[in-house]
């Protein structure tokens, strides 16, 4: 009988030898030739050869090892030939289904080469379990391997990434960012809107009406191989899920924050999150696009979880204004009256629920009257000119101090600068030593460990005093350059907003409207004790 032979070759992206992405590598062209004359030698009929190139052994999808078993079980071929057993399949699971389930169910012969495997032969059956076992170990250890790999890389500092973060791109190396002009002015832009007030549709909407490019068509511009999946992107706008994202993500203060991710195992790859304490953040990786002070504004507001108006700005009334009687908040809600849109404050437990008797509203502007009228009540009672003055040299000599500390963490940090030099130089000549055969590798290795990680210790505290530098720089940039600036801001103020809002009011309960006198008792409670 001639056997109607199937060769199949696979080449994995760890262990391929390629002169072309696109050509068979040498590994490949090896197991060809190796498996045409093994069948060339036993007058056997090869119906086709079967390639698999850059992929794994481990059991995921295979096209052309598919294709193969399609055609075992259709009885197109009888013999699957391949150079070792490895090269069918490195996962135990898929051994033994197929050598030792399927195959002998199909009436379709194994054979490898170079290990002797032959499903005809039951006495060797045993050695195919046991080098089925050998290369499921060897998938395990390389995966442990690689794991262990990135994250000491991630701990390095190396961005680990297919794609920079948008205001970003990859350094030559792929391993650092580097600022990306065009796209850090847009998430400047972003950040500064919200800063001011601006919810994520109003940013959206103005991205979206000055046609600057979303984040996908912008790489896409620039010959990136970033794929967005069922995207047009013709027809691509800035999204408010966008907008969050790039105000939550540290990479704009310098910091990377990786394996937020992993696979559940080398032989399944869907992701499953990782708890946010096993994440790697590493501060001061790359340049900075967003500075400090602003950053810790946004994340502030960001925290508040402030509600946004139909006109895109953030209503700063949300989770400050309650009621009187029953505690519930103060809903807010948009209604037409003689073709003006007005919007009111409304209890929810009247509104939604039903059951509270404060069941009349108040316009926000009529709200916010009464508010800046008491705040401006308040400084003109509270704050005068001797307590300004007083403020201000309080906030001065705070600021003396702050320069005092931040001399003393550059002198630190010259010292660590200098300490981490005379290690390098001290590793050069123990390495010198080690070629000149003047110390034995084992001494090497040890002394060199010793330093190396002491150089570690000392770079990850000269990245902690940076940040330590910057809080204390951003906060002499504060309103205290002079008194006439500090006057102008406390003395009176014109108009209403959030950041005043946020300033000056903790909560705001509103009572039942008095129907004689139109009247309601409306009580602030203040950030500060009176």
């Amino acid at each position: 009988m001639i056997e109607k032979v199937g060769i199949y070759c696979r080449l994995s992206d760890e262990d391929r030898d390629k002169v072309n992405k696109n050509d068979d590598s040498n590994s490949i062209i090896n197991q060809k030739s190796m498996c045409l004359k093994y069948a060339e030698q036993f007058g056997w009929n090869v119906v086709d050869i079967y390639t698999d190139d850059d992929f794994s052994g481990a059991g995921t999808y295979r096209p052309d090892f598919e294709r193969l078993i399609t055609d075992c079980k259709s009885g197109k071929i009888n013999l699957v030939l391949c150079k070792s057993q490895s090269r069918f399949s490195r996962d135990m699971s898929v051994i033994e289904y197929y050598l030792h389930d399927k195959f002998i169910e199909w009436n379709t012969r194994f054979i490898s080469i170079i290990d002797n495997a032959d499903t005809s032969i039951e006495a060797n059956k045993k050695s195919r379990q046991i080098n089925g076992l050998i290369n499921e170990w060897y998938l395990d250890d390389l995966s442990q391997n690689i794991r262990k790999s990135l994250k000491n890389k991630r701990e390095d500092g190396l961005f680990m990434g297919s794609f920079a973060s948008y205001g970003y791109e990859k350094s030559e190396d792929g391993h650092k960012l580097v600022v990306d002009p065009v796209a850090a002015e847009v998430v400047k832009k972003i950040f500064k809107m919200y800063a001011d007030g601006y919810g994520y549709h109003k940013i959206c909407e103005y991205l979206n009406n000055n046609n600057i490019p979303t984040r996908a068509v912008y790489k896409k511009e620039k010959g990136s191989k970033f794929v967005c999946p069922n995207c047009n992107y013709k027809n691509l706008r800035w999204t408010p899920d966008t907008i969050a994202q790039i105000l939550k993500n540290e990479v704009y203060i310098g910091n990377l924050v990786q394996g937020k991710s992993t696979y559940v195992s080398y032989k399944n790859h869907k992701q499953k999150k990782v708890d946010e304490k096993d994440w790697c953040r590493i501060e001061n990786t790359h340049e900075k696009i967003i500075d400090i002070k602003t950053w810790n504004r946004v994340q502030k507001i960001l925290g508040t979880h402030y509600k946004v108006t139909n006109r895109g700005q953030i209503n700063y009334f949300t989770g400050r204004v309650f009621c009187s009687v029953c505690n519930k908040a103060f809903m807010r809600n948009v209604y037409s009256s003689k073709g003006e849109k007005r919007a009111y404050l409304q209890c929810k437990g009247n509104k939604k629920y039903h059951f509270c008797t404060n069941k009349n509203s108040i316009k926000v502007d009529d709200l916010e009257k009464i508010l800046l009228d008491s705040i401006n009540n308040l400084l003109d009672n509270y704050y005068d000119e001797n307590y300004l003055q007083e403020l201000y040299n309080k906030k001065s000599t705070q600021y003396k101090n702050n320069g005092v500390i931040v001399n003393k963490l550059k002198e630190e940090k010259n010292n660590l600068s200098k300490k981490i030099e005379d290690n390098k130089l001290f590793y050069r000549k123990i390495y010198e030593d080690k070629i000149k055969g003047n110390i034995t590798e084992d001494m090497f290795n040890s002394m060199s460990n010793d330093y190396l990680k002491e150089i570690d210790n000392m770079q990850k505290r000269i990245n902690v005093i940076d940040n330590k530098i910057e809080i204390l720089d951003s906060c002499q940039e504060e309103d205290v350059n002079n008194i006439d600036k500090i006057l102008k801001k406390y003395k009176h103020i014109d108009k209403l907003n959030r950041l005043i809002v946020d300033e000056f009011i903790d909560k705001v309960y509103i009572g039942v409207l008095n129907k004689e006198t139109k009247i309601r008792d409306i009580e602030i409670e203040w950030n500060f004790e009176l």
